[in-house]
């Protein structure tokens, strides 16, 4: 009776320790954190002054079917240079992700830092 009790337990045992070695930690992505990032890239090439730093916009835009972005809106503090700018860098730039739901809007806030 004792070596059935040992056997057990020391299945269990086993079993339980291999269950947590095999716990790899899958990094997820999140597609709006690597869109955030993208859209900054392409904005950062700009030739904003001093005078202009700190406006901000909130910019409302979808994803086509060609992974492009479409700009829907742009919500800019009484700055139409800045909503021009926006509008003519991101509408039907290409996007690199891996997921993402055609048609789906989103919104992204931006700041003009110089």
């Amino acid at each position: 009776m004792k070596k059935i009790s040992f056997v057990l337990i020391a299945a269990m045992l086993l079993t339980a320790g291999s269950s947590f070695a095999n716990d790899n930690p899958i990094k997820k992505i999140n597609p709006s954190k690597s869109l955030t990032a993208q859209i900054g890239e392409i904005l950062n090439d700009n030739n904003f002054t001093e005078n202009e730093e700190g406006k901000s916009a909130q910019v409302l835009f979808m994803l086509n079917a060609e992974r492009e972005i479409v700009v829907l809106s742009v919500d800019a503090d009484e700055n139409s240079s800045l909503e021009g700018f926006i509008k003519s860098k991101l509408n039907y730039q290409e996007v690199d992700l891996a997921e993402y739901q055609e048609g789906k809007k989103y919104t992204v806030s931006v700041r003009v830092v110089v």
